[in-house]
Formats: structure tokens, C-alpha cells, sequence
């Protein structure tokens, strides 16, 4: 997000990359917490892991979610509750933001990266299974695929190889809120699902996320790693007839826990999720029909439950005399607020000194090569749409070979 030093959006920009959609529901459940004298993880967190579930799962009530403070909180306590640690490892995408990996360092693992799609942001199945074959110690614990901008990853694939070979799926869902496919919401197509709700997520507390799973093992463990390892919540704790100086400390656990200011914004916006989806849908319609027939221009995947979380433009820098950051240096200039989603792995210092290339991954290092991102949110007005799409097809034409 473009801000001022006094914290406004910069007027300097004609169209912000992102702005989040808040109104007076947000403002008076943040109001309403406010003046109830608990501010902390209490009822307004279970009532939001509550109805998240029951969204995410279609109204089956058939998955429990736990918020937390971060996604990348919650993928700690996911990759904990299948063993991840020490000895262990994960196979995720360098295409994606850092966190990801980062988890599985964190807590000691090995991480092996599989390269995306040739025409896609997906992790390939394929390169997966590469790995796997090669895995004879039994290392690998899960498989944690990355649901790029709200395109869903091929989750069934994924399913298969995580049952021939005996591993867990945690699915990214950062950005794949309200994705939803012929089989699911995208988050409960695997063991667990992690979520995001950052300030410019499709559904944003400003910080926090939210993990779900149906496995009761993996529920209960994430249960006690959240909360330092207590055998009690805090809101148990104050609420309950038991004396509240009375807890145990069963595992050396995390603070990872979400306080209810933060939910009840995000309950105001779990009930916007079809409007917002709709209006982000037809922005991205709009990018599509202005875009489909300029040959400098491919457009972004849109697969099977796509939630348009970002659009993804892809130069064709065949038909240009720049490349991507001359593009996009322009576009800033123009007052596009832009970036690049994501940097690959293999190009930040802590990755490169632990062997990682781009050699080896030629389609993520060709995807990073021509992509932007472009600004893709609810609130955005055709006027802001219609001067996005004037600045790309100027630039573009001013730079055609």
C-alpha cells in the first residue's frame, strides 16, 4: 500500500496499488470490542473461527478452524503438527513469497523446491513427484503447494502423489480466499489449510490469519502450540468457574494467537467475501476484454475457483525493446501503484548461499522475468480501471518492437 508519512494513501498516485475495503461495520465492531472491556483472544475470536468454518466449508461445519496472528504463524503450527523438525522435510515452490519456506527452516527442516508450471504459477506435480521418488529415507512430511494470486494449484494431483507416497498436503491459502473449485474451498482441499488476512488479503484484520483442518489430532495439537503450550485458553481461563491461576504447560508452545479486535474485523469482512469476489471479478474481466488482443500482453491463468486475489500481467518481451522493470518503472512514473509477486527464492542471499540457482528453475525465473502486478481491489472504479489499462497500452506502444 502507497502511503504519506501522516499515513494516507499518497495523493501523488492516480490509481493505488492497494486500498482496503473498509466501512462503518468494521469501524463499529471495532467500536463494539472496544467498549466491552476484553480486547484479547475471547468470543469474538471463537465466533469468527466459527463462521469461517462454516463458509470454508460450505456449510457442512465439517472443519474447525483456529485463528492466529499471522499465515505464517500458522504454517509454523501447521508444519509442527505433522512433524515437520529437525531430520525432516518439506517440497514447496520458490515462487512464492518467503515466509513459506522460511516455516520449515524455522523448525529445522530440510526444504526441496519443485519449479511451477510453463504457463502457470502453480507448483508442477511433476517436479513434485521428482522429489518424492528420490526421498528414500522417508524425509518428506508434507507437500505445500501455493495458491498464487486465488488460482488454484492442481490440487488433485497433489492429492494422489501425497497418497502414493505417503505425505501430507498444507495448502498456502494467503491468497486464495474465496477460491472455491468443483471439490472445495481452496484451504480444505488438503490436511490443513493456512490463511492470510494482511492488510491487503481479500479478507483483512490489517495482521492475522487463519488455519483449518478436519484431522482432530492436528487440531488439537495446533490448539495447545498457539497459546505457549497451555492446556487453557485465556478466555477459559476468566470465564470459567475454575480458578483462572490454575493451567498446565503440556508442549514448550508459541504466542500465536489473534485477539478480538482484530476478528471482529474480520467477521464484518468474512460477510462481504461474494461481493467483494464479484466486484474483483469484473475488474479482472474488464483487464481481460482491454488486454486479450495485444500481442505484448498474455494473460494471467484463470483455472477451475480462480478468486482474482491479483492480476498478474505477463509481458511478452518479444514484442518489446524493455524489459519488466523498465515497464514497471514506467507505470510507477505514470502514478500506477505496482509490484512484482514474487520474487523467486533463488534470487535472495540466504537461498543462493544454500545452493539454490535459477538454472533449475526455468519457469520460475521466466515468470519473474516479465511479470507485474497490477492494482486488482474492491473498491476500485472503472475511471481507475480505465486509466490502468490507458497507461499499459501507452507504454506498451511506445516500447513495441
Amino acid at each position: 500500500m502507497q502511503t504519506t508519512n501522516n499515513g494516507t494513501i499518497n495523493d501523488a498516485l492516480k490509481v493505488p496499488f492497494q486500498i482496503p475495503s473498509i466501512d462503518s461495520h468494521e469501524e463499529e465492531a471495532v467500536l463494539r470490542v472496544l467498549r466491552s472491556g476484553w480486547l484479547t483472544t475471547g468470543k469474538e475470536t471463537l465466533a469468527f473461527e466459527k463462521e469461517f468454518s462454516h463458509y470454508v466449508s460450505g456449510g457442512k461445519d465439517d472443519v474447525t478452524s483456529l485463528a492466529v496472528n499471522s499465515n505464517t504463524s500458522g504454517m509454523i503450527l501447521a508444519m509442527d503438527a505433522m512433524g515437520v523438525k529437525e531430520g525432516t522435510a518439506v517440497i514447496t515452490t520458490p515462487y512464492t513469497f518467503i515466509s513459506t519456506s522460511m516455516c520449515a527452516q524455522h523448525l529445522g527442516a530440510d526444504v526441496h523446491f519443485a519449479d511451477i508450471e510453463a504457463d502457470n504459477y502453480s507448483i508442477d506435480p511433476n517436479k513434485v513427484e521428482d522429489i518424492l521418488k528420490k526421498d528414500s529415507a522417508h524425509k518428506i512430511r508434507a507437500i505445500v503447494p501455493v495458491h498464487i494470486a486465488g488460482n488454484v494449484c492442481d490440487m488433485r494431483a497433489l492429492k494422489a502423489l501425497a497418497e502414493k507416497y505417503d505425505v501430507r498436503i498444507i495448502e498456502d491459502a494467503a491468497h486464495s480466499l474465496p477460491s472455491k473449485t468443483k471439490d472445495g474451498f481452496a484451504g480444505t482441499l488438503g490436511d490443513i489449510g493456512v490463511f492470510s488476512f494482511y492488510a491487503t488479503k481479500t479478507l483483512s484484520t490489517a495482521e492475522g490469519g487463519m488455519v483449518t483442518a478436519r484431522n482432530p489430532d492436528f487440531i488439537k495439537r495446533m490448539t495447545t502450540m498457539r497459546m505457549h503450550g497451555m492446556d487453557r485458553t485465556t478466555w477459559d481461563r476468566y470465564t470459567s468457574p475454575r480458578a483462572s491461576w490454575e493451567y498446565d504447560i503440556v508442549e514448550a508452545g508459541y504466542k500465536f494467537n489473534l485477539p478480538d479486535i482484530l476478528s471482529a474485523i474480520g467477521r464484518e469482512q468474512l460477510k462481504k467475501q461474494e461481493t467483494f469476489l464479484d466486484n474483483r471479478t469484473v475488474i479482472a474481466d474488464m483487464y481481460n476484454d482491454a488486454f486479450k488482443d495485444l500481442d505484448f500482453i498474455e494473460l494471467p491463468p484463470n483455472d477451475d475457483g480462480n478468486c482474482w486475489y491479483m492480476y498478474l500481467l505477463r509481458l511478452n518481451l518479444d514484442k518489446l525493446d524493455c524489459d519488466r522493470t523498465a515497464f514497471a518503472k514506467e507505470m510507477q512514473a505514470a502514478g500506477i501503484g505496482i509490484s512484482v509477486h514474487f520474487i523467486p527464492h533463488f534470487h535472495f542471499t540466504y537461498w543462493k548461499n544454500r545452493g539454490l540457482c535459477a538454472e533449475d528453475f526455468p519457469n520460475a525465473e521466466k515468470a519473474y522475468q516479465r511479470t507485474i502486478t497490477i492494482p486488482l481491489y474492491p473498491d476500485m472504479s472503472v475511471e481507475q480501471v480505465a486509466r490502468v489499462v490507458e497507461t499499459v497500452k501507452q507504454i506498451g506502444s511506445a516500447h513495441h518492437k
